[in-house]
């Protein structure tokens, strides 16, 4: 009796396992799931530089049009940190110095760890000045 009850059990379990994945097959639904890639386009205008322009900035795996992709995408991986947006603005009770840094402006849009961006920069006080530096090099080192 115990011997009819193990077949009877293995072969309802093939039995399951054979219209599992001939459900899957018919459904065609991907069972590996694969990371989206974090793709940024970066505007600059009034940088000073060479730097000015829209690139494509491509990370995990690295590409795109960005000048310097590998160490944009490097330095971005750097300053992601679980439960800090790497691309938040200055909060708006921040006290900052009031320095101009030049009429540098930039937007990133795109996706980066699964999430939307949608980010503006400038050089207009020392806060932005600071928030700008910290992304160098996705953004260019601008001059004033």
């Amino acid at each position: 009796m115990p011997r009819r009850l193990s077949l009877t059990a293995l072969t309802a379990f093939t039995s399951v396992a054979a219209l599992s994945a001939t459900a899957h097959a018919a459904t065609g639904v991907a069972t590996d799931v694969v990371a989206p890639t974090d793709r940024l386009t970066v505007t600059v205008t009034g940088s000073g530089g060479t730097g000015d322009g829209t690139y494509e900035l491509n990370c995990h795996p690295t590409g795109g049009t960005h000048p310097d992709a590998a160490d944009a995408c490097a330095r971005l991986d750097e300053v992601t940190v679980y439960g800090k947006d790497p691309f938040a603005p200055v909060a708006p009770d921040a006290m900052c110095t009031m320095q101009y840094g030049g009429p540098a402006t930039a937007h990133i849009t795109g996706t980066w760890q699964g999430r939307p961006v949608d980010a503006t920069y400038d050089r207009g006080n020392g806060c932005e000045i600071g928030r700008w530096d910290a992304l160098v090099p996705v953004l260019p080192s601008a001059s004033a």
